[in-house]
């Protein structure tokens, strides 16, 4: 990515918006509110099935890749922060965002989820469940009516693309600007 004509990368900002956001809000919907739930105790896996707590620990590992990715993209791709005070100046639909609309939510709930199961907490499940609804309130009610409004026609051809919450098995085609 080249230099802006002024010889600062134009990423560092969206870079450092996005750190402390991930830091603040999903590093307390992942970190601190789970572990206030459960403290980290690993209590017996749900049903005495230990192959629960082992889907847990593949949500955990499935997610985390995701969610990075997305944080990434949000600051390279789309020159802004998943903030919606910073929002992104372009619409982001490579990576995993090629395979559904949302995937730091989805990578989100797969975190809480993946600890609830891990440490057998039917709390975390609950509050990953009540997480879940939020997000897609917030998607419907604000996030997708803003996209529309800022992005138009790009974001209406991406949205017939790709599904908002079940992934597509192959990416979506979507054309960039």
């Amino acid at each position: 990515m080249a230099p802006s004509p002024g010889g600062r990368d134009p990423t560092w900002g969206p870079a450092i918006g996005t750190l402390v956001f991930v830091l603040v809000v999903p590093g307390t919907v992942v970190g601190i509110v789970p572990f206030l739930l459960s403290r980290w105790v690993v209590a017996l896996p749900f049903f005495g099935w230990e192959l629960l707590r082992w889907l847990g620990v593949g949500l955990i590992a499935g997610a985390a890749p995701i969610f990075l990715d997305f944080v990434v993209r949000f600051a390279r791709e789309g020159r802004g922060t998943p903030a919606p005070i910073a929002p992104t100046r372009h619409l982001v639909v490579h990576g995993s965002f090629r395979y559904v609309r949302n995937p730091g939510y989805i990578a989100v709930v797969s975190l809480l989820v993946g600890q609830g199961l891990l440490f057998g907490s039917a709390a975390i499940i609950l509050y990953a469940s009540l997480v879940a609804l939020v997000f897609d309130l917030f998607v419907l009610a604000y996030e997708e009516p803003t996209l529309r409004r800022q992005f138009g026609k790009e974001y209406e051809d991406y949205c017939r693309a790709v599904p908002r919450w079940i992934p597509r098995l192959r990416p979506g085609q979507v054309d960039a600007q």
